[in-house]
């Protein structure tokens, strides 16, 4: 984690960002990490919320050791996803931590200067266990500014609307940004506002990754492609894998298995996810963010979208100009591998530099 350096003429603020940071998820780890590194970057002294819940606790490890269900994972499955959620416990306590409080009685929290709620689906109704939480809509929080970076919705669709209640509470908000079209439109529709389009933190303050990740130092160099995500449909696996023969790459599949693929690294944490996504080929996955990983470290990828993602997905490809990357029924065998292939198009890039003007007026704006 990077130290505080000193600001020449300016505030230093105490930040606290509030988001799912305890998640045993990549995207969830890096997120949060990565949007604390770069506010500590710019020399403020920002961390973690440490909210506790034993409820949601338990919740996400019955996730962790069982996450393909109805499918059941077997005992040696477990003993690997059981490795996978310590590596990521021992990842987050080196992570910058408030003093811990419990999630319904934010009154507990130390006094922060300015609360920064997100990034991640932390607006989500529908998440199966931090939906509709009202510490995220900024109920409870004590802090002379409230603000939201890149925070999203998830797979609630602008065209199920908000209550009042939610309506009002975002309303406190003294400036709020989000990091889809989806989260822009309820906003506009709920509160009659506007609302910045910025990136998700991984994009804006990209993480280094150290070679300490890698736990198999041996297989460093092997060519691979990476597989992220779980349950993809029959026709995305049967193009992906005669895209892997023809190119004589290993699949390797992190975080989740997937028979189709030639190895797996259940237990890797999330060091060892970012080295894998650097080190790849191409990424397949049908995670937003296996497509972020992807976008930041310039490698080809193809995706495809769940019901539960779908929003996130094609938003953020859009957003990118990676449309093409985004398959919603079976290609061509040619273009599916042109899409793995080639090189990322210029205009990604020129899209992501975009996002990060974009992204820093807003910060800016917030910060000072």
């Amino acid at each position: 984690m990077a130290p505080i350096p000193s600001i020449s003429g300016k505030a230093r603020l105490k930040i606290g960002v509030l988001t799912f940071h305890r998640c045993i998820n990549y995207g969830s780890y890096w997120q949060a990490r990565s949007l604390v590194d770069g506010l500590r970057k710019r020399g403020h002294d920002a961390q973690l919320l440490e909210h506790a819940s034993s409820r949601i606790d338990s919740a996400e490890w019955r996730c962790a050791m069982q996450p393909l269900l109805p499918e059941r994972s077997s005992r040696h499955e477990i003993r690997l996803y059981a490795n996978k959620a310590r590596t990521f416990r021992q990842a987050i306590d080196a992570l910058p931590l408030s003093s811990s409080f419990p999630l319904d009685q934010p009154e507990l929290l130390e006094p922060h200067d300015l609360i920064i709620v997100g990034s991640d689906e932390v607006w989500n109704l529908r998440h199966p266990w931090y939906g509709g939480l009202s510490l995220f809509f900024g109920e409870g929080l004590v802090s002379p500014r409230v603000v939201s970076y890149a925070a999203s919705f998830g797979n609630h669709d602008a065209e199920a609307g908000l209550d009042g209640q939610r309506a009002d509470q975002l309303r406190k908000f003294d400036a709020i940004s989000v990091r889809d079209q989806n989260s822009h439109d309820l906003i506009e529709s709920a509160l009659g506002q506007d609302s910045a389009i910025v990136l998700d933190p991984c994009l804006q303050f990209p993480p280094r990754v150290e070679e300490e990740g890698v736990s198999n130092p041996a297989a460093a160099h092997e060519p691979f492609a990476l597989v992220y995500g779980h349950g993809f449909p029959d026709w995305f696996i049967a193009s992906a894998t005669r895209w892997a023969r023809s190119r004589r790459l290993r699949l390797v599949s992190v975080g989740y298995r997937n028979g189709w693929a030639h190895r797996h690294k259940l237990d890797a944490g999330p060091l060892e996810f970012a080295s894998l996504a650097a080190r790849s080929a191409a990424v397949l996955t049908n995670f937003f963010h296996g497509c972020v990983f992807a976008l930041l470290n310039g490698k080809p990828f193809a995706c495809t979208a769940s019901a539960y993602r779908a929003n996130k997905l094609r938003d953020l490809t859009r957003l990118l100009d990676a449309e093409q990357h985004l398959l919603h029924a079976p290609v061509p065998q040619n273009r599916f591998a042109a899409l793995l292939n080639e090189p990322l198009a210029a205009q990604v890039q020129v899209a992501i530099t975009a996002g990060r003007r974009r992204s820093e007026t807003f910060l800016q704006s917030v910060l000072g």
